[in-house]
C-alpha cells in the first residue's frame, strides 16, 4: 500500500456559502479539493504535480472525511453521514460540508474564514500503484497523477502547504534508477553492436 500524501494545488480555495455567521444557522463550507491540468509549485525541491480529469473516479464511493487542518480531532464532515458532498466537474474535486453547529467551530473556524483569514483547501490521498507517471521535461521532472487508490479527507487548511511526499520521493527514485538502468543497457548494447560491426569488416 503506497504513503498517505497531502497536497494544495494553486486554485484550491474555500469560502462559505455565506458570510453570515449567525446563533441560528450555520454556513455550509464549499472548496476545490483539487484541480486538473494544473502544476504544482515544485514539490520538496524535486519535481512538479498535476492531477488529470478522471483520476478520481474510482474513489468518489470513499468514506471520506471533511477535517480542519487535517486534523482527525477536528472533524467537520463525512460522506457517510451525509455531513459531507464530494463531486468531480470539469474543474476538479469540488466539496460542499456541513459542519457541526457549536461554538468552538465558529470561533476557530467559520469566524475567521467569514474574515478572509483562512481560505486553503487541501485534500490526503493514496496513489494507485500504477496511478502515475514521471517524465523529464528539459531540467523539470513532472509527476502526473492519473488514478488515486484512496481519498482520505479533505480540508480547509490555515497554511496551505506541500508536505515531504516521501511516497512520491521513492517513486521518483525508483523511476530515475529505471530510467538509468534503461540508458545503462541501451549504451551496452550499443557498444556491443560496434564491436560486432568492426569484428565483421575484419573478417
Amino acid at each position: 500500500m503506497t504513503d498517505i500524501e497531502k497536497r494544495t494545488l494553486p486554485g484550491q480555495l474555500c469560502e462559505l456559502r455565506s458570510s453570515e455567521v449567525g446563533a441560528e444557522s450555520v454556513p455550509t463550507i464549499y472548496g476545490y479539493a483539487a484541480v486538473f491540468n494544473t502544476r504544482s509549485a515544485l514539490i520538496a525541491g524535486l519535481f512538479v504535480e498535476e492531477i488529470m480529469p478522471g483520476a478520481f473516479d474510482g474513489v468518489l464511493g470513499d468514506d471520506v472525511r471533511a477535517l480542519f487542518n487535517h486534523d482527525p480531532n477536528f472533524v467537520l464532515g463525512r460522506t457517510r453521514s451525509n455531513t459531507l458532498q464530494i463531486s468531480v466537474d470539469s474543474r476538479g474535486l469540488a466539496y460542499t460540508v456541513t459542519p457541526p453547529n457549536t461554538q468552538t467551530v465558529r470561533d476557530l473556524l467559520l469566524a475567521p474564514m467569514a474574515r478572509g483569514d483562512i481560505n486553503g483547501s487541501s485534500f490526503s490521498f493514496r496513489v494507485a500503484s500504477d496511478g502515475d507517471e514521471w517524465r523529464q521535461e528539459g531540467e523539470l521532472v513532472v509527476r502526473t497523477i492519473h488514478r488515486f487508490q484512496t481519498l482520505i479527507d479533505v480540508s480547509p487548511v490555515t497554511y496551505p502547504a506541500y508536505d515531504e511526499s516521501h511516497s512520491a520521493q521513492r517513486s521518483l527514485t525508483a523511476w530515475r534508477q529505471a530510467r538509468d538502468d534503461k540508458a545503462h543497457v541501451a549504451a551496452i548494447n550499443q557498444r556491443r553492436a560496434r564491436e560486432r560491426f568492426l569484428e565483421l569488416l575484419n573478417i
